[in-house]
């Protein structure tokens, strides 16, 4: 049989594919790269045609019914096992075409008992599921429909060979069958590629029937002439342009610039982000979907008992549920929701006076923001439970201070006395009645001098605690006052301060015109330095105890001054104001450094042991730390007291901090300094101590580390001093 000249190229598509190829009455069957097919595609070609008008006509009835024959016998042209006959390929040649049709098949029924429903029940789910799976999926019964094995691609060319019928097979995935396309099916579907429809009865070029046909349609609706006036140009639209043109000239018609692209632009810049030009659209946040307790019919946890109803009326109005679940027999018991035109209102109103923003969420962890820390297990020695308590004053205790050794503790109350304790045992050893209230003691910081400085009113007491080993005389003459000292080379230093004989103690009496509300004591234990608050420029003072002078601070005080502390290694000298705190260097006499503490007002300040960093309490709760090689600005600021901070400790030996709160705890932590300058202070909270109660408003007055062992001790507006252990 003859093939033309041109080979048609056809797409693979599944397993097995029927192809038409562009001869006149033959279809060949190809092999596809798949292993499935979902349909059989036919290839077709405007230029060769499989039936083409002309082959109409050539094609006899003698042709048809001699192709007939020959397919009656085989279903196949003899002659060529892959193709169809002439007969059958020119179907469409009027009625005698199909009656032959009609005759071939015969043996198929329409009834719909013959019709077998699909085996596989998995509708249109995809079949990408069952991929990986054995079986393809479920029958009527529920079982699985296990999956046939497949041929490779040899074996299954081997067996289209043999097979005369394979053109006519395509692979149905769904049941995971062959299905072989019937003569009628073929005949379909080379119609429909034609662009003809499936059906040879049914004529696409059947005359129009008019069913609205009236008598008077030769006549228009109006047989009036066209008006002159449509086609003379408009005087109105005229005016019109000339208004927009006089708009334009005098500026109040603007036109948006052509826009210029940028000379430079970023190189690393992200170019999905496109500028966007007003407000753009955001959607209203959903509301949230019901849950089971809110079905008429929830589960019985979901219920509360009578026990929670009335517990929920004890709550605040915000704390307590909005819906309560309760159990209806059926829909409809349920009655109308008495709140739901209150919720939709409220709704509204979030609607349109809540403005929405577009903000972009970064997902981090939030563990990873949280500064890894060490383990309190790892920092120990630190104070943790009250070891001691020393009772004995009537009144608050307002300060307290150990000997250098850490033998013995000095504590100054409200009540008019100072008493010393001995740490081990808590006895009272000594007990002096000043008759005045008490604003703070220092211990002499040189061991051989048991010297102890109280400050009371506008008098400042040098007292011998007498605890010394033997009689020094040393001490006894450093205490004695002779003669009136002469006056400085600050003449209103010697005119403000008197030092005189205490008779009714061994010890001196320094006269101020201020009351002194802080004494600090030089390391070489030979200087001491008092503030007046209300001294104006003499409120700092320094005194020399060997000489009996005094002199004023040579620098000016900007502020009320609230303490002031000499450096544990240098010649420096710390005032603290109520807003900040200034450096001063005494030798040179020069102002060195001012740290802002931003905070409402400080109310003490402590230096670390090396002398570089700097902790300041205040009246707000919070705590600054400073490190003064870094910056005049806080390092940190704990935010740990919710009342006043009355007063900050650093420990000489161990890398701890304590502050005291009058919200009756103190805080210890631990702060260690490293001697490289490339590494930040490490800042841990360890411990919370409690104990002491408040009163008129007042709790913790005073802290105060130990010398030589992690331990604290605690002064409080309950007239107890108590001593925390680790």
């Amino acid at each position: 049989m003859k093939k033309n000249g041109k080979k048609n190229v056809s797409k693979p598509v599944e397993k097995e594919v029927v192809v038409v190829t562009e001869s006149d009455d033959e279809v060949v069957a190809s092999d596809s790269e798949h292993e499935s097919v979902e349909s059989p595609v036919v290839s077709d070609d405007d230029d060769y045609e499989i039936f083409s008008e002309g082959n109409d006509d050539r094609n006899s009835d003698s042709d048809l019914d001699s192709g007939s024959g020959s397919e009656d016998e085989d279903g196949e042209h003899p002659s060529n096992g892959a193709g169809l006959s002439d007969g059958v390929d020119n179907f469409d040649q009027g009625d005698q075409s199909a009656s032959e049709d009609s005759r071939e098949a015969v043996d198929e029924s329409d009834s719909s008992e013959d019709e077998v429903g699909p085996r596989n029940t998995i509708g249109d789910v995809p079949l990408k599921w069952y991929e990986d799976e054995e079986h393809i999926g479920y029958d009527v019964a529920g079982k699985k429909i296990k999956k046939k094995e497949r041929l490779d691609k040899l074996d299954s060319f081997l067996a289209r060979t043999d097979d005369a019928n394979s053109w006519r097979k395509i692979m149905d995935d769904i049941e995971d069958e062959e299905v072989e396309l019937t003569k009628e099916e073929t005949k379909l579907i080379r119609r429909m590629l034609k662009g003809k429809a499936p059906h040879a009865d049914f004529d696409p070029h059947a005359p129009y029937v008019d069913w609205f046909a009236w008598d008077g349609a030769k006549h228009p609706l109006s047989n009036a002439p066209e008006p002159k006036r449509r086609f003379i140009p408009s005087k109105w639209e005229s005016k019109k342009v000339v208004k927009y043109i006089r708009a334009i000239r005098k500026g109040l018609i603007k036109f948006d610039k052509p826009k210029e692209e940028p000379r430079f632009y970023n190189l690393w810049g992200d170019e999905t982000e496109e500028s966007r030009h007003g407000l753009s659209y955001i959607p209203a946040p959903k509301a949230k979907l019901p849950g089971h307790d809110e079905s008429y019919n929830p589960s019985l946890e979901y219920i509360p008992t009578q026990e929670e109803i009335s517990a929920y009326q004890l709550m605040f109005e915000e704390d307590r549920p909005k819906f309560i679940p309760k159990r209806f027999t059926s829909l409809r018991s349920v009655p109308a929701y008495e709140k739901s035109v209150r919720e939709t209102f409220d709704r509204c109103l979030d609607l349109y006076l809540c403005p929405r923003a577009r903000k972009k969420r970064i997902n981090i962890d939030p563990e990873s923001l949280k500064p890894k820390l060490p383990s309190r297990k790892d920092l120990k020695p630190y104070p943790t439970t009250c070891y001691l308590e020393y009772k004995g004053h009537k009144g608050p205790v307002v300060s307290i201070c150990t000997d250098p050794v850490g033998q013995h503790i000095a504590s100054g109350s409200h009540d008019g006395t100072v008493r010393i304790w001995e740490v081990e045992t808590g006895r009272c050893i000594k007990v002096w009645e000043l008759g005045e209230p008490v604003q703070h003691v220092a211990w002499n910081p040189l061991p051989e001098f048991p010297i102890l400085a109280v400050s009371m009113g506008q008098d400042v007491l040098v007292l011998n605690t007498g605890l010394e080993k033997e009689d020094n005389k040393m001490i006894a003459d450093l205490l004695r006052v002779e003669t009136t000292p002469a006056p400085d080379d600050s003449e209103s230093a010697g005119s403000s301060v008197s030092w005189s004989q205490y008779d009714k103690y061994e010890g001196i009496r320094i006269k101020h015109f201020k009351t002194v509300s802080s004494v600090e004591w030089h390391r070489k234990g030979d200087y001491f330095s008092t503030v007046m608050p209300a001294g104006e420029s003499k409120a700092v003072l320094i005194h020399l105890l060997s000489k009996k002078l005094t002199q004023r601070l040579p620098f000016k005080l900007h502020g009320l001054p609230v303490c002031s502390t000499f450096h544990p290694t240098r010649s420096i000298f710390f005032v603290s104001t109520k807003k900040n705190v200034r450096v001063y260097d005494l030798v040179k006499k020069k102002f060195i450094k001012k740290l802002e503490a931003g905070v409402r007002e400080i109310s003490s300040v402590s230096i670390h042991p090396g002398g570089d960093n700097v902790i300041v309490g205040s009246k707000d709760g919070k705590l600054c730390w400073f490190d003064m090689d870094l910056s005049s600005k806080p390092y940190k600021i704990l935010k740990s007291h919710p009342k006043d901070i009355t007063n900050v400790a650093f420990h000489r030996n161990y890398p701890l901090f304590a502050s005291s709160s009058d919200d009756c705890t103190a805080y210890v932590f631990h702060g260690m300094v490293y001697s490289d300058l490339n590494q930040n202070p490490l800042i841990v909270p360890l411990e919370i101590l409690h104990g002491h109660t408040s009163v008129n408003g007042r709790g913790v007055l005073d802290c105060k580390f130990h010398p030589r062992q992690p331990w604290l001790f605690t002064a409080g507006a309950d007239a107890v001093i108590k001593l925390f252990c680790h």
